[in-house]
This record gives structure tokens, sequence and C-alpha cells, in this order.
């Protein structure tokens, strides 16, 4: 037991499995080793399975204002910025995220020109994590095409920020099937033992420094003729 204060931190699972609930998704199994350990550490954590909800396909903040009878996005988008810690988890499906985790990563993209009180890019100071599940090629693939995503929109990328489990290449157990040895597969275990912690450092660490400093990095400045001492290089 450490003495580690998490308390006060707040995270977010998204789970963008293809299946409805009820329905078993082995994804949701890998998160679940993550979230206890938050969860033990005084860490407020809420899933969210993306499927279960009515969320509209696009690139802006609410796409009922653009031709969509209804969507569910603005809302979870609310529970989203209220966490300190977003983790995105899914399965790899014809070697890529799944259809759902695109979804969702180009509506938080659709909120990148939000900004802060300070003039930065509004996920400042918040900490992004990737879990992969499935039974072919693709981990890494997927996770950096995650990572990628939540650093380009703001979010902060500690080390060893993911995890994954594939199993044996091709048709065969899926992580929570019997005899898959996938919660007992120690390289997956360690990768995602890390990153929890990791993710938890980090966002303890900025929570407390009041975020990223704001200077270098404010949209506002620039917008109004700051450069930072940005200079173009004079070539001969």
């Amino acid at each position: 037991m450490t003495d580690h204060d998490f308390s006060g931190l707040r995270a977010m699972y998204i789970n963008c499995t293809l299946k409805r609930s009820p329905e078993l998704t082995h994804t949701q199994g890998l998160v679940d080793v993550s979230r206890r350990i938050m969860e033990k550490h005084g860490v407020q954590v809420e899933v969210l399975r993306a499927v279960d909800h009515d969320i509209a396909t696009g690139v802006y903040p609410d796409m009922t204002e653009h031709g969509w009878a209804t969507d569910e996005w603005p809302q979870i988008y609310r529970r989203v910025f209220a966490a300190d810690i977003l983790v995105i988890a899914g399965p790899i499906w014809l070697g890529d995220n799944s259809s759902v985790t695109k979804q969702v990563i180009e509506r938080l993209y659709a909120q990148s020109g939000d900004l802060n009180d300070d003039g930065q890019y509004s996920t400042y100071g918040k900490v992004g994590g990737a879990l992969i599940t499935g039974n072919e090629d693709g981990v890494k693939h997927c996770t950096s095409n995650i990572l990628y995503s939540l650093q380009h929109v703001g979010y902060s990328i500690p080390p060893q920020a993911d995890a994954g489990w594939i199993g044996e290449a091709g048709p065969g157990p899926s992580y929570l099937d019997e005899g898959s040895g996938g919660p007992e597969n120690d390289f997956t275990n360690r990768n995602t033992t890390f990153m929890t912690w990791n993710l938890m450092h980090l966002a303890r660490m900025l929570k407390d420094a009041g975020g990223i400093p704001a200077y270098g990095n404010q949209r506002t400045a620039w917008d109004a003729g700051e450069r930072f001492d940005f200079e173009n290089p004079e070539y001969r």
C-alpha cells in the first residue's frame, strides 16, 4: 500500500465496444483492471459505453445544429470534460480501431477550439491513455492513433500510457473467454498497471500545479499579436 493521495481526481473510461449493454464486452474486462486500481486510491471513476448512447456522427460540438434530430454528445462531453483523466478503450477490427472509437475521437476533436480562462486550449492540464483488446494484430497501431489524437486536442500523455491484449494472432479466444490466458497475462497486467499509475501521477502533478503553465501556448495571446519569441530564420 502506498501513501499517494489521488483524492479529488476524476477519471472517465469510454468503452468503444460495438456491443450494446448488457452484452459481454472483453474490453470492459481490461478497463476493470485499471479502474479498480484507481478506485482503491480515491479516484472518482465513471465508465461509459459509447454505443449505448445516441451519439451523432460529425465534427461539430452539437450535431443537432447540423441536421441531426438527436445528439447525446453535448451532455456526454460535459462529463468527459469534468474528468482529469480520460482513457479511450476499444477493440481491434480489421487491424484498426473500431468505428465507435473513431466516432468518439472525431467528437472530441469538435471541442478542440474551446479555450480555458488562460486562453489555452481547454483540455490542457488533463491526461489521456488507451486500452485495446482483440484477437488480431494491431494493439500498437490502435493505441498510437488514440494517443496521438488525445495529445492533438490538448491532453497530456504520460510515459507508458497504453496497454492491450490480443492473445495469439488470428481467430481464437478473446480476453475474457475461458482459457484465453488474458486476465493472467503478465505483460498485459504490468502495462495496464503502469499505465494506470502514470495517469494518476501525472494528473495529480498537473492538478496541483494548476495545469500547464500559461505562457507560450495561449491562443488568445497569439491571436492578439504575441509571438512568444517566435521568429522566422533568415536564409541567405
